[in-house]
């Protein structure tokens, strides 16, 4: 290559002859010719690395620009091969430069120059050391992808998987698209062995398995290097999550393989063998399809060949193996449940129901099961299997049999008394069913005798056998059989036990003493009730107490009188509140009937005080009615003013009206307005209208002007108390919209009260009221102020609810007579 020199070139030419060895005026110059054509620009880079062949950054730089030159140019190009010739020569003294490998091979491989590009790899991979093939492997690599060669791609995994075994998941992958399956599954097995094999594809273990356990199944006439039942069941011990697809997978290698009754007997053996609900229901489903596939295809080949005797044995011989497996779901389920936990006593019940009409099916599932569970380990209740199982030969008319189960059952180790109980129970209910009675009494006997320790109940170091003496259940038994089947005596002594042990009920208590008292044993039953008492706490036994001392005063009345009221104390002390009131009557009962009256009003106003809130107002409704009855209602004002002072507001206004109404009743209109006053205290008026209406109605019939007015204000002040005292204001509920004022505001009232006034407080009204009415509605021109106050409180009247009433001119006397001159005098002045 000759370039001609111009003027612009002589400096750097001055410079590179001056300097012919050192990197940076040849690269000056080379950058000042980079203007200029290409043929100037290689000419100087040839003759640099004339001077320096060995330098890296001059070659990487002419590479790169020759690299670059051939863009868009054909492939048959000679540049192509120019290129080429510099590499070569580049790399006769720079062969340890993976870069300049690198670029070379990218560019032999982007000309699609196979062998070439083949044997430049090669070259590369010889050249460098091992550290950098790392970097020419990728290049590798993209070329076996690109160009589908199997054999030659297949050797250069191998080589790869050399220096990098844990990208074997990338021949596998190859392996398996060239339909290589048996050196793939042999590689893969490989990896699944490796305990420090980490996928960098991210898969686990399991998945790997699982990949492997398809390619085995779905290929056994490409894969002969490996045993395939044997690497399944190494899986199946090992993933024991993956149980029903791994063993869906052997048997799917043997369907493949065409040998159905090994298939058919490894789907056997999963049913079998499963430990889950999940895995269960997938082998059933696809063994059960399995069946049904073969049927049909039998089912084909019969309609093709013709009918025969053979095929239709063999026929008929696969149909009811299908409905066998189908019967078969139900228990081969439950064996999977019990294999799961097998002293599940629940289930193992459910399992002899499943073999319903099959005896000795039945009674080997029982015997099974008494062998298998763990009394200590049982889920469930382990005697009501001992107690089916009794009841099986029980049913079957074999009561010898079913004695030996109960015999064997009361022996066994229970975790809970209860059971053994339970046990005990069932085998006496037996005897009795079948009128064995004396075997029955003995039977009880034998289990309530105490052994001779006599350790507690809820000892749990002790044996369940050492403790169920002390069970209610059998006692109570023991007790209801010795009352049909044995003596008084016996019976007696029966409950005498179970109040020496201190495990009875109140319900014990009620019956022996029922049972003494249908023989006469008065004393002796109340003796019963004394220990039931002294054994119970408050609220059981409240109901001792009650029936004790309603038989006790049946029994005696007032022969014992002071004996019962110290029964009577003893049970109301420590009494809750809530169960007083009962006790509180039937003790003023007996007083009222035996004893003084004035003693059962004391029992009544202790009641008062020590009943239950809410039983307090019905308290003081009785002690008011057994006042009444005794002493007349006269005795009553004290308990009235009690209850009032005592009762919630609600209950205290009730009382203060009937004692306002029983006041007027007798006459005293002073004591009745007084105990109005007093309870209106208690009564909101936006509330409360019927107690208004009420104190309303009495001030009209007994009351005058002044006690209504003073009603009036007493309901004005009360409701503005309540208004008060409440955070926002409640609007009146017994207020009712009024008619407007009339212009005669006196004659308005007149109207609407009814009350009678005497001679004296009309003369007082006339003569030292300040705040006089002018009846005949006249106004009088001087005195606007007084008006003014007078339609206030007719105002506030209107707004009370005042009901209307006609009043007879008679009721004002010399009033009207009076104001009738004034309003003449007044008409003749103007």
């Amino acid at each position: 290559m000759v370039a001609q020199i111009e003027n612009e070139d002589i400096p750097y030419e001055e410079e590179v002859l001056r300097n012919a060895y050192s990197v940076k005026p040849w690269l000056r110059y080379a950058e000042h010719k980079s203007r200029g054509p290409k043929i100037a620009l290689y000419t100087v880079y040839e003759r640099a690395l004339k001077e320096l062949p060995c330098s890296y950054k001059i070659w990487y730089k002419y590479l790169c620009l020759r690299r670059k030159g051939t863009k868009h140019r054909s492939v048959e190009d000679p540049e192509m091969d120019r290129v080429i010739d510099c590499y070569e020569r580049a790399l006769v003294f720079l062969h340890k430069m993976p870069r300049i490998w690198m670029d070379y091979c990218k560019f032999v491989v982007d000309l699609n120059y196979v062998t070439k590009a083949r044997q430049t790899l090669d070259r590369a991979l010889r050249s460098l050391p091992i550290t950098q093939h790392g970097r020419i492997w990728p290049i590798y690599l993209e070329f076996i992808k690109k160009h589908n060669i199997k054999e030659q791609a297949l050797r250069v995994y191998r080589r790869y998987l050399q220096l990098a075994p844990d990208d074997a998941e990338i021949l596998i992958d190859f392996l398996i698209s060239v339909d290589h399956l048996d050196e793939a599954a042999l590689l893969l097995t490989k990896c699944l062995n490796d305990d420090d094999f980490q996928s960098k594809k991210g898969k686990s273990k399991h998945q790997m398995w699982e990949m492997l356990c398809q390619l085995l199944s779905e290929n056994p006439t490409k894969i002969h290097s490996i045993h395939v039942e044997p690497v399944i069941r190494q899986g199946l011990q090992r993933f024991t999550d993956m149980t029903g697809r791994l063993w869906i997978s052997l048997a799917d290698y043997y369907i493949r393989k065409r040998q159905f009754d090994k298939a058919r007997d490894i789907y056997e053996e999963a049913v079998k063998s499963v430990m889950t609900v999940r895995d269960f229901g997938q082998v059933f489903d696809v063994y059960s399809e399995f069946e049904e596939q073969i049927i049909t295809l039998k089912i084909e080949q019969r309609k093709k060949s013709g009918k025969s005797e053979e095929n239709e044995m063999d026929l008929q011989l696969r149909l009811r193996r299908f409905e066998k497996l189908i019967e078969r779901r139900p228990l081969l389920l439950n064996s999977v449940l019990l294999r799961q936990n097998p002293h599940n006593v629940n289930e193992w019940l459910k399992r002899v129901g499943l073999f319903e009409g099959k005896p000795r099916d039945i009674v080997n599932t029982f015997t099974e099961a008494i062998k298998t569970i763990d009394p200590k380990l049982a889920s469930g209740k382990l005697s009501q299997l001992w107690i089916e199982f009794a009841k099986f030969y029980e049913d079957n008319k074999q009561l010898k049999e079913s004695r030996m189960i109960f015999e064997k059952a009361v022996a066994v180790p229970f975790v809970k008394v209860e059971e053994l109980a339970d046990v005990w129970l069932s085998y006496v209910e037996m005897e009795l069913r079948h009128e064995c009675y004396e075997e029955a009494q003995a039977l009880l006997n034998k289990a309530t005798t105490p052994p001779p320790h006599k350790p507690s109940y809820y000892d749990r170091t002790e044996p369940v056998q050492n403790r169920v003496y002390r069970n209610l259940k059998l006692w109570s038994l023991y007790a209801d059989l010795e009352e049909s089947l044995g003596t008084f005596t016996s019976t007696k002594n029966v409950y005498y036990k179970i109040l020496d042990l201190k495990i009875a009920s109140p319900q014990i208590i009620l019956n022996f003493s029922e049972i003494l008292e249908e023989k006469n044993y008065f004393e002796e039953s109340f003796k019963v009730y004394e220990r039931g008492v002294a054994m119970f706490k408050w609220p059981l036994v409240f109901e001792l107490w009650t029936t004790y001392l309603t038989k006790f005063v049946k029994r005696y009345g007032g022969d014992k009188l002071e004996r019962a009221r110290d029964l009577f104390e003893q049970a109301l002390d420590k009494c809750p509140e809530k169960f007083t009131k009962s006790l509180f009557l039937l003790y003023a009962k007996l007083e009222e009937e035996h004893g003084l009256k004035r003693h059962a009003m004391a029992v009544y106003n202790r009641a008062t005080e020590l009943v239950a809130k809410e039983d307090k107002a019905e308290m003081f409704e009785i002690y008011i009615n057994r006042a009444t009855a005794c002493f007349g209602v006269t005795h009553t004002r004290q308990i009235y003013e009690q209850a009032m002072d005592v009762l919630p507001d609600r209950d205290a206004r009730s009382f203060g009206q009937r004692f306002a109404e029983l006041e007027t009743k007798l006459g005293e209109i002073d004591r009745a307005r007084t105990i109005y006053i007093h309870t209106s205290q208690f009564a909101d008026p936006r509330n409360c209208n019927e107690f208004w209406k009420l104190w309303q109605g009495f001030e009209v019939s007994h009351g005058n002007e002044d006690t209504f007015r003073e009603m009036l204000r007493i309901k004005r002040s009360v409701r503005d108390k309540y208004s008060t005292q409440s955070s926002f204001n409640v609007p009146p509920t017994d207020a009712a919209p009024t008619e407007a004022v009339a212009d005669n505001p006196m004659a308005q009232l007149q109207k609407e009260v009814n009350f009678v006034r005497a001679e004296s407080q009309k003369q007082e009204s006339q003569a030292d009221n300040p705040d006089e009415i002018d009846l005949d509605g006249g106004e009088d021109d001087d005195d606007d102020d007084e008006d003014d106050k007078e339609n206030e409180d007719e105002d506030k009247e209107e707004d009370d609810g005042i009901v209307k009433q006609c009043i007879p001119d008679e009721v004002f006397g010399k009033l009207a007579e009076k104001v009738a001159e004034q309003e003449e005098d007044t008409t003749i002045g103007s």
